[in-house]
Parts: C-alpha cells; sequence; structure tokens
C-alpha cells in the first residue's frame, strides 16, 4: 500500500492522525511521571480509566437518557476516576509505611476489578449501544471517527496547555519537591494539576489502543528521549515527536501489513525507537558505554605496564 492510497481512505487517516496525536500527547506529559518514577502510574490510570468509562456509560444511559458513547463523556469519567486512583495510590504511600509501587499495584487490582464488575452488569443488562464496550480492554483503532479525533485533539490540548502553564511548579516538583514546597507551590495541589493531565494523556488512547497497551505510550517515548538529551524541555518534546511517530509509523505498518492489530504493532514500533536509542544516543548508548569501558581498560593497562617497567 502506498502512502497516497493510504490517506486517501477516510477510516486510515483516523487511524493514522488519531494515534499520532495520543502519542504526542502521552510522550510529552509522560516525561514527568518517568522523571518522577512513578511509570506504573500510567498503568494504574488505564486500568482505572475502565471502570470511569463504564460508569459514565451508565450515567449517561440510565440517569440522563443519552448517548452512552459519547466520547467526551466516557473521557470525563475515565479521567475523574483515574485522577482518584493516583491521588489514592499516592496517599495510601504518603500517609503510611507502604511503598509507592505497592500502593499503585492496589489501586491497579481495585479499579481494575470494580471495572470488570461493572463490564459483567452491563454485558448482562439490557442497556442500549452497549456492543462494542469490550474495546476498552484491548482497543480497536478502527472505529475512530472524526467526533474522536477532535475530541482527542481538543482534550489532548487542554492538558499541554496545564503543562505549559504550570511548567515551573512541574519542574520544581520533579526535580526538587523540598525547594518547591519552600517556595509555597502547594504540592497536593501541584500533585493534582500533573498526575490529571498525565490522566488525559492516558484515557484519551484508551478506545484506540486498549488499558493493557497504553501504558507503552507513556512509558516508552520518555525512555527512549531520556537517552538524547539532558534538559527537560528537550527530553518532553523528543518524547512527544517519538510518540507521534511511533504510533503514525506503527498505525501505517499495521494497516499495510493487512490482517495486523495495530496497538501491539504500534507499541513494538515504539520499542524499536527505544532499542535504537539505547543503541545509537551519542551519551549513554551501549556502545559509547563499552567504548569507554574498552578505552579506560586499555589506558590502565599502559600505566600498569609503564609502572613496572
Amino acid at each position: 500500500m502506498s502512502p497516497f492510497d493510504f490517506f486517501d481512505n477516510h477510516t486510515y487517516r483516523m487511524v493514522f492522525f488519531g494515534t499520532a496525536v495520543i502519542g504526542l500527547v502521552a510522550g510529552a506529559l509522560g516525561s514527568f511521571a518517568y522523571l518522577r518514577k512513578q511509570s506504573l502510574i500510567s498503568d494504574v490510570i488505564s486500568h482505572a480509566a475502565l471502570p470511569g468509562t463504564l460508569l459514565a456509560f451508565l450515567a449517561a444511559v440510565v440517569v440522563l437518557g443519552a448517548d452512552g458513547r459519547n466520547m467526551v463523556g466516557l473521557i470525563a469519567g475515565a479521567v475523574v476516576i483515574g485522577t482518584i486512583a493516583v491521588l489514592f495510590a499516592n496517599g495510601v504511600s504518603r500517609h503510611s509505611k507502604i511503598r509507592i509501587d505497592t500502593a499503585m499495584a492496589v489501586s491497579l487490582t481495585i479499579f481494575f476489578g470494580a471495572g470488570m464488575l461493572l463490564m459483567r452488569v452491563i454485558a448482562n443488562g439490557a442497556f442500549p449501544g452497549k456492543g462494542g464496550i469490550q474495546d476498552y480492554l484491548f482497543g480497536n483503532a478502527s472505529v475512530i471517527t472524526r467526533a474522536d479525533l477532535t475530541t482527542s485533539i481538543v482534550v489532548g490540548a487542554v492538558a499541554l496547555v496545564l503543562m505549559l502553564v504550570f511548567w515551573k511548579e512541574f519542574a520544581l516538583r520533579t526535580f526538587d519537591p523540598d525547594h518547591a514546597s519552600v517556595l509555597g507551590f502547594g504540592a497536593r495541589f501541584i500533585d493534582t494539576v500533573m498526575f490529571t493531565t498525565i490522566v488525559i494523556a492516558t484515557v484519551i488512547g484508551v478506545k484506540a489502543v486498549g488499558l493493557v497497551l497504553m501504558v507503552a505510550f507513556v512509558v516508552t517515548p520518555p525512555a527512549a528521549a531520556r537517552q538524547w538529551t539532558k534538559t527537560l524541555r528537550g527530553m518532553v518534546v523528543l518524547s512527544a515527536v517519538f510518540g507521534a511517530v511511533g504510533s503514525g509509523v506503527g498505525a501505517y505498518l499495521s494497516i499495510a501489513m493487512g490482517n495486523v492489530p495495530t496497538g501491539p504493532l504500534i507499541v513494538l514500533t515504539m520499542f524499536a525507537i527505544f532499542v535504537l536509542s539505547l543503541v545509537l544516543s551519542p551519551r549513554r548508548s551501549i556502545v559509547i558505554h563499552f567504548v569507554k569501558r574498552a578505552r579506560a581498560r586499555a589506558a590502565l593497562k599502559r600505566e600498569l605496564a609503564e609502572a613496572a617497567s
């Protein structure tokens, strides 16, 4: 399939641009989760997005009598419940002796369990528009509509604007939380805003790639970008580029290769970018590391030989 044939097809265009937007937003905001050593938080968010979307679906259908599959409503539900899940994990870690990784694992299982229960309730009930609700588990990029793409762009832009507005606070809270507190930045408020933006970056992609794989969109691009740059600004920009390019290329390959799932191939494309970054980056690459060690050993041997003679 040529690129011209690809972009002539409406469905293919929606898949390409939809996943690219998801990758860009998730890559940029995932940098803060990566630098705070809370990469697992994206897994918590994606799994908490399941009960969030299902609760929003039930509220729309049962309470409001509206379309339960409206993208804006589903994202709103996922953002609210996802933020609660993140704050719950951090609150447990802050007010107890439980470490943050354990707290996140507990939060993940609780909210995912609630989501599976709600999914069974919806599957067994007579709710209009419930068909395809299981796509939130594994994703289905082919169902992205123009309205879904527009919603993802708008919601993602809101998250990126929040990141830019609170850039200084996010940076201080990430690298020097004590100094941020001394300057008067409210730790809980900044954390809430930061994690809310990360939640938004995660939940906008759940419908396309599923909660199982969404964690890779938040973690892999920052991990690859970190190999190339030392600055926060450079890392955020490069991570966004890696996320968008990896998603777009993966989406194109999945369609060009035939009946290949889009989400898994995007994840493999991002993994390839990560591996290339590990091997080729000028400062942190594995190759450079081995070359430096070999030169250091050779220099040491020469010094020992000269000392012995």
